[in-house]
């Protein structure tokens, strides 16, 4: 359908009101070399729970004591003979990996007492009784970037719903802010965004925002929206692409937030859902069964000095645009820059000026998705590691507490140990090649009636071996303890015999992958060290068919890896090769492995089977049964793909609401002086030059494309094109 240029230049166009009255409110940028303004706030909240102190000597006078255990009990295994050179290293390495896996594992210990005496709220939150009434303004905001707005919407559009299931949906405006780069994506974003406010009735409460330049990435989004319209909310609700929260969960966190005017933000537990290859229902199984322990741990010891994900959170707009202006860092990247992991800087910068920042595992309600496949998370992590790895810049931030500083270091610790523990198994090797060549002096320099027989005791390596696996396992058997009085979540995860066998399932292939995501993350830790960016890409959500080609593709080197040290560990001894065996079976098997973790069909086949189920999946809470409906209406609409061009050029062209509305909202033209943007004078010349729509197609890279449609004459120019 063509539109004459007469139509588009006619004036009275409604505007479409795509986004509410300017509310600015000022977010300066931080300055990390100095103290931060507290505004006469204390800096010890009045939130923070009593006998905080004795919470956190428990857990880390317990790693420490667990971290000195095992390294005497590692020494009498390494030094038996006398101190060596190798000995030291693979010793100065247990004890870094050791006191990590010790402070994770009383971490849990608490946790497990939390959720025994069910704790995980505080703040005077509760799981039932009546909802409270709330008396200020909150905007829920949902950051998107070259996503399906479709799907994106699915989550959203339940979330409305189910605040609107509570009453209390006027306390609450809805944003969809976009910093998408793609030209189609950005018009079928318009087009689901006006379907959207239509079919809630939402003028005036659901808006929409697209920014032409994203700036600084999703923290750059969300400073935009505080500092243009931050003014008129209270609090915001930071969501994902694919979060989905409950809507008398969100209700009773911001009436929390009313209570408490020192509270700055609170972070909710988000629950994998969705998963239906093998690995993302390995990802959801484990986040549902083990994740609660874990996060109760860490609320307990936190306190009011939690952390923040970047989602499923309440912030408080004042703390947030008070404190939160983020630096860039000096230097180039990956390390210098903007900040790639500002989740976690935001809630030290928060704490640093007097706000608590707390965390309620113990309110269900809140819900994301997993990447469907190992490579989807090596993508999304590599970026994640980059993040983690800049951290270490804002460690000797004036005046930011030791816990905000603490949890930088475990951020940068969770990538850091991967090379950690490669050096601790090639070491192990070298030790174990040292001992099998090694001729040794029986009676040394010295006149001895004795021989230095040199032994290392294979008895006290057993015990070092069992003790630390014990660790390491102790959550999971903590986590099935705690849901034994747990009966819904028991039985919603297929009874205790099937929860068993799905926690030995899950930490046989979790074990059999943790060498593939060593190696992974340790060729990240080394590509940012080599000073290479990690970029920003969509992350892939929509599971599929993976080719065995493909998959041998990414993941042969890891198989050689495998096998050369299969020979080195055979070649020094038979039993150093047994006892490298778990590590030595996932990296041979990388292929087969990340082939079978991808499968719908085996994720699918084991959960007819009731093997790695989880209770929102058996028994859907009601916001999950509202996205699951608006997933099968989208799915259904998605099957007739002639209604929806997802071509820019042709639906605004077939769409003149759609296109009125695009223009309506279109950037005021270019002011004589201001910058030029090349993008958009060539992009001109090619559309008058183009016989018809498709020829403008052919000729058009994506940045001219975006660059026409954001320019008021390209619009017209593409309206008016024969077909």
């Amino acid at each position: 359908m063509d539109v004459s240029l007469d139509a588009l230049s006619h004036e009275g166009t409604a505007a479409p009101d795509f986004l509410p009255a300017a509310a600015p409110l000022a977010m300066p940028v931080q300055d990390l070399h100095r103290p931060a303004e507290t505004f006469g706030r204390d800096r010890r909240p009045v939130t923070s729970p009593p006998l905080l102190w004795a919470r956190r000597l428990f857990v880390f006078g317990g790693a420490i004591a667990l971290t000195l255990f095992g390294a005497y009990e590692m020494n009498r295994v390494l030094n038996s003979m006398g101190v060596s050179t190798l000995g030291v290293i693979v010793l100065a390495l247990f004890v870094i990996l050791g006191a990590w896996i010790a402070l994770s594992f009383m971490s849990c210990l608490g946790g497990f007492f939390s959720l025994m005496r069910r704790g995980g709220l505080g703040l005077g939150i509760h799981c039932d009784g009546p909802l409270p009434e709330l008396s200020s303004k909150t905007a829920v905001l949902m950051p998107t970037y070259n996503e399906d707005p479709d799907r994106v919407l699915v989550g959203l559009r339940a979330i409305h719903d189910s605040l609107r299931a509570t009453g209390r949906l006027e306390a609450f405006d809805f944003f969809l802010l976009s910093d998408t780069t793609d030209p189609d994506v950005w018009i079928r974003e318009e087009r689901a965004y006006l379907a959207f406010r239509d079919a809630v009735d939402g003028r005036g409460r659901v808006f929409y925002r697209r920014r032409a330049k994203n700036i600084d990435r999703k923290a750059g989004n969300l400073g935009e929206w505080v500092r243009s319209f931050g003014g008129a909310y209270q609090q915001m609700l930071t969501l994902d692409a694919d979060s989905v929260m409950d809507g008398s969960l969100i209700v009773r966190v911001v009436a929390a937030m009313e209570r408490h005017d020192g509270v700055g933000l609170i972070q909710t537990l988000p629950v994998i859902v969705g998963g239906r290859t093998l690995f993302a229902r390995m990802q959801q199984f484990a986040g549902r069964i083990y994740g609660p322990l874990i996060a109760h741990g860490i609320a307990w010891w936190h306190g009011s000095e939690g952390n923040y994900w970047g989602h499923n959170a309440v912030i408080r707009t004042q703390a947030f645009a008070e404190q939160a202006g983020l630096p860039h860092l000096s230097g180039r990247k990956p390390f210098g820059g903007h900040i790639l992991s500002h989740d976690f800087v935001e809630a030290a910068l928060m704490r640093r000026g007097g706000w608590a920042i707390h965390m309620v595992p113990g309110l269900f309600g809140s819900y994301e998705e997993s990447p469907p496949s190992l490579t989807d998370v090596a993508i999304r992590d590599r970026r994640w590691c980059q993040g983690n790895l800049q951290h270490y810049k804002l460690l000797l931030t004036r005046s930011m507490a030791w816990v905000s500083r603490l949890h930088m270091l475990m951020g940068i610790g969770s990538y850091i140990t991967s090379p950690l523990w490669l050096l601790f198994l090639l070491f192990g090797i070298l030790i174990s090649l040292q001992s099998h060549f090694y001729r040794p002096e029986y009676f040394g320099a010295t006149k001895s009636l004795y021989p230095h027989w040199p032994q290392v005791d294979p008895i006290q390596a057993k015990y070092v071996f069992i003790g630390t696996m014990g660790i390491l396992l102790a959550p999971k058997l903590l986590a099935f303890i705690a849901l034994c009085f747990d009966r819904a979540t028991m039985r919603g995860s297929g009874g205790p015999f099937r929860l068993a066998v799905s926690i030995v399932l899950e930490t046989i292939l979790g074990g059999l992958i943790a060498p593939i995501a060593m190696l992974i993350q340790t060729s990240g830790v080394i590509s940012i060290l080599l000073g290479r960016d990690s970029g920003w890409n969509a992350q892939n959500r929509e599971d599929g068919f993976i080719s065995l080609r493909e998959v041998a593709r990414g993941y042969w080197v890891y198989t050689v890896i495998g096998i050369l040290l299969a020979t080195a560990a055979w070649v020094v001894s038979e039993s150093l090769f047994l006892w490298m065996t778990p590590v030595l079976i996932g990296l041979v098997l990388a292929i087969p492995l990340a082939a079978l973790t991808a499968s719908r069909d085996v994720g699918l086949w084991l959960r007819h089977w009731g093997l790695l189920c989880i209770v929102e999946e058996t028994s859907p809470p009601p916001i999950l049964r509202l996205a699951a409906d608006n997933e099968l209406v989208r799915t259904q609409a998605a099957a007739h793909p002639e209604q929806l061009p997802d071509d820019a050029f042709h639906a605004l062209r077939r769409d003149p609401a759609l296109l009125a509305a695009h223009r309506a909202v279109l950037p005021p033209a270019r002011r004589a002086g201001s910058p030029i943007d090349a993008n958009v004078l060539v992009g001109l010349v090619k559309l008058r030059e183009a016989a018809n729509v498709d020829a403008a197609l052919r000729v058009l890279t994506r940045q001219e494309k975006a660059a026409v449609l954001a320019n008021a004459e390209g619009v017209m120019l593409v309206a008016a094109l024969p077909d």
